[in-house]
């Protein structure tokens, strides 16, 4: 259950909810008749306008390609892209903006480093951990660098409230165990792991940690050298920014000691045909044209987040948290999954009797957009004894009106369904 936070009582008065909302334009968008209520937000945010015209701009006014040209547009493309990568550092608080690499996502952030760091780090006998309410991005990579060096994945267990079993994850640790890889906090369940304890715990094993921050990005203020985490993945889409784009970061030590994830352009210093000279950080992963919309839409996104506040966005969201959770609470034959003291605004459940598809179908005409299914956590369901789950996910435009909403379009599918 979420713990009632002080603090949501102190912003109160100065979280204009309704201002913020009209800086969505898609907020205003009618559903089968009736007003959008989006509360999907843990599979994608929406985008306010500042982001929205920050792209624009960059289509409109200075489309160019970046780094090698010489003309004013190219230039002035190069100064916005490089800008949003110092927006980027700023607000992780990054050691220098060569330790912040593009992506397309967390995805491939944690794909490059398991090609990469993984391949030349882990070898046959090692061991690699996860936990168990791991998005598939956080499995299936470890997995395949398993395969392909021998190596054994073990996975940190959880209790049936959805928390990792920190003195499990202890017993996990041996000699032969190379590397973590840790979700901050649960898409699934809401539930915000103690990733300062496991970092600490690993680093005084001499093993280097990576943290998916995909969820906790737009809810949790991130300072990685305070969490002192080896790596740090999130994606621009969680936080009110584009899709397509994404950010790894890494201890500079460990950038530099890495291979290329891949060859192309940008990424070289020098080429012949008999030796290629890999470019200085941060260039030497970025190969190819990249995403230069995306990366100043997700520049201009942090700012967005920055001007509201993360703690204010934070004490809003668990307000409705609580709201929601303690309506939902007594109704009849449904079950919260994720029931962790510690959470972030998401809200899973099952409906005795009723599949998660026809829950999300009837909310869908209700006007109500909520996620159903296994959320790319699949080990994670059959933990809990469940093909599925409807999950509500909340985000900085979400107010008590829209849960009061969904409440009554959940009491309207338990009349219908008996």
């Amino acid at each position: 259950m979420p713990v009632k936070n002080d603090s949501a009582i102190i912003q109160k008065s100065i979280y204009n909810v309704e201002k913020i909302r009209k800086d969505f334009p898609i907020l205003q968008t009618f559903v089968h008749g009736k007003p959008l209520v989006y509360l999907d937000n843990a599979a994608t945010t929406q985008k306010p306008r500042f982001v929205i015209d920050r792209i624009n701009h960059y289509y409109e006014k200075i489309n160019a390609n970046i780094h090698r040209g010489v003309h004013a547009l190219s230039q002035e493309a190069t100064e916005e892209f490089e800008s949003a990568r110092i927006i980027i550092k700023n607000f992780i608080n990054a050691l220098g903006k060569n330790e912040i690499i593009f992506t397309r996502g967390t995805t491939e952030s944690i794909n490059l480093v398991a090609s990469t760091f993984g391949k030349i780090n882990v070898h046959e006998g090692d061991e690699i951990i996860i936990s168990h309410m791991e998005h598939h991005s956080n499995i299936v990579p470890w997995q395949m660098l398993c395969k392909e060096k021998n190596a054994v994945l073990k996975v940190i267990p959880v209790n049936d409230s959805g928390e990792l079993i920190t003195e499990e994850f202890v017993k996990l640790i041996s000699p032969r165990t190379k590397f973590i890889s840790v979700v901050y906090a649960s898409n699934s369940l809401g539930t915000v792991n103690p990733v300062k304890t496991i970092i600490d715990i690993a680093h005084q094993n001499g093993i280097p940690v990576l943290i998916d921050a995909a969820q906790a990005i737009n809810h949790i203020p991130i300072d990685v050298q305070e969490l002192d985490c080896d790596f740090l993945a999130f994606s621009g889409h969680k936080i009110y920014g584009p899709t397509g784009i994404g950010i790894l970061y890494g201890k500079i030590n460990h950038l530099e000691a890495m291979p290329p994830y891949m060859g192309g352009g940008d990424m070289i210093s020098k080429v012949t045909f008999e030796e290629t000279t890999y470019n200085e950080l941060p260039h030497k992963f970025e190969a190819g044209t990249p995403d230069i919309a995306g990366a100043i839409g997700l520049g201009a996104a942090i700012e967005y987040v920055k001007k509201i506040g993360l703690d204010n966005i934070a004490a809003h969201e668990n307000e409705l948290l609580m709201t929601a959770t303690e309506s939902i609470s007594d109704l009849k034959g449904l079950r919260i999954i994720g029931t962790s003291k510690n959470k972030i605004g998401v809200l899973s459940f099952h409906l005795e009797n009723i599949h998660p598809h026809d829950v999300g179908t009837f909310l869908d005409f209700e006007g109500v957009a909520i996620r159903t299914g296994h959320h790319c956590t699949q080990p994670l369901m059959k933990r809990f004894g469940v093909p599925a789950t409807s999950r509500a996910s909340f985000g900085l435009y979400n107010t008590k009106e829209e849960v009061s909403i969904l409440v009554n379009g959940l009491k309207k599918i338990l009349e219908v369904f008996g």
